[in-house]
């Protein structure tokens, strides 16, 4: 039916031109175009903009790879980027223009209305973008600076944290994708640094005939510590994992398979476990716990300690982390084109709901606002009433 409308306007338009040249000699007057109106119901453009990590940080990782960038391009929306803003990932500017991805200064970047940042922006920088402006990141501990949330409030920003936000299905997917690929690298470090180049004694996680693997002791729960215990079965370790839960433990069992040996928080076991370890990976158990100082002088000289709850890993192989990322984010900007944009997909889209901190000068979320001791209001009234 659309195609024959359109068709409709062209032959009435054609229909005109001829009448006039036949009843006149203005035949090479210019002739204005008939106006195409979108129907309701359209795909609604977007307007996204991605800038560059700050300088003095150690944050590697983007959003959008350059063939993502390509695929919303592709689909009638418009994407800008900051200049140099891949050069963490080895994605030069070159790379994103290729696909039809406008290059511009960070300024113009922070005007748009949908801006990507892997972190949270600086005050500086929330000032430079359009009032009633959507900022998309990563949380962190940036959010619970009374003066960044003060200034997204002046300005009316929306602010979405995506690791917070869920699937159609319930799951967070950009945590969960996040959280595996850190748990995997810090199996990676862990060989690293056990390495004779890595300042180690020079040995494998894997045994080799006649030889035993070394013993990998994993304390925590949850995605990081599946993925790590999976990765360092897979590299040949003796695998424990430890946790104050049962049912934890059991769900981690039936994840990792047979290979892997579960324990309870127990003081005697972890005693055993902690002396013999050639690596511990540290993570939040399921129950408060914290692991007891008097520990340190049992391990080995050489062991090699990583605290997940305080790291990183997934920064040093931010290539991964973009296409992972990217991966999800070409259908959330679909499903939101759809919706009309982002107030649309917020209002029929409760997962995104989720990781919505600030929405149009009211803060929503009750964790950072019970942190700033301030008030935070309800998302799902606002929405109810219309805001």
């Amino acid at each position: 039916m659309e195609n024959l409308e359109v068709w409709g306007i062209c032959l009435t338009f054609a229909a005109e031109k001829y009448t006039q040249t036949m009843n006149n000699e203005e035949t090479n007057k210019p002739q204005s175009q008939p106006e195409i109106v979108l129907e309701e119901g359209f795909e609604q453009p977007l307007n996204i903009g991605m800038v560059s990590n700050y300088n003095d940080s150690e944050e590697t990782r983007i959003l959008l790879t350059p063939e993502a960038c390509g695929i919303l391009v592709s689909a009638g929306n418009i994407v800008t980027v900051e200049a140099g803003v891949g050069i963490d990932v080895d994605f030069s500017d070159e790379d994103y223009a290729r696909y039809g991805v406008r290059i511009a200064p960070r300024e113009q970047v922070l005007a748009l209305p949908v801006v990507l940042s892997y972190r949270p922006l600086q005050v500086a920088d929330i000032r430079r973008m359009q009032p009633g402006g959507t900022n998309l990141c990563m949380l962190d501990n940036t959010l619970f600076d009374r003066k960044v949330v003060d200034e997204y409030l002046s300005r009316n920003i929306t602010l979405g944290c995506l690791n917070n936000m869920l699937s159609h299905n319930g799951e967070p997917i950009f945590a969960n994708v996040l959280d595996e690929i850190d748990g995997r690298v810090a199996i990676m470090y862990a060989q690293e640094n056990l390495s004779f180049l890595g300042g180690g004694k020079g040995v494998l996680l894997a045994g080799v005939a006649g030889i035993n693997p070394c013993e990998v002791l994993i304390i925590g729960t949850g995605t990081k510590v599946m993925f790590a215990a999976m990765a360092a079965i897979a590299a040949g370790a003796s695998v424990t994992v430890m946790d104050n839960d049962i049912s934890s433990l059991q769900e981690m069992r039936d994840f990792c398979g047979d290979r892997l040996t579960t324990c309870a928080v127990h003081p005697r076991v972890l005693l055993n476990r902690v002396k013999t370890a050639d690596v511990i990976l540290l993570d939040h158990c399921t129950r408060d716990f914290e692991m007891p100082r008097t520990l340190d002088s049992v391990m080995k000289d050489n062991v090699y300690l990583l605290d997940l709850a305080d790291t990183d890993p997934s920064q040093s192989v931010p290539r991964t982390v973009a296409m992972a990322m990217s991966n999800i984010l070409v259908n959330f900007f679909e499903e939101m084109a759809l919706k009309n944009g982002v107030d649309g997909m917020i209002v029929t889209t409760p997962g995104m709901q989720e990781g919505i901190v600030t929405y149009r000068g009211k803060l929503v979320d009750k964790l950072i606002a019970s942190y700033l001791g301030t008030h935070g209001m309800d998302l799902g009234l606002l929405l109810a009433g219309g805001n």
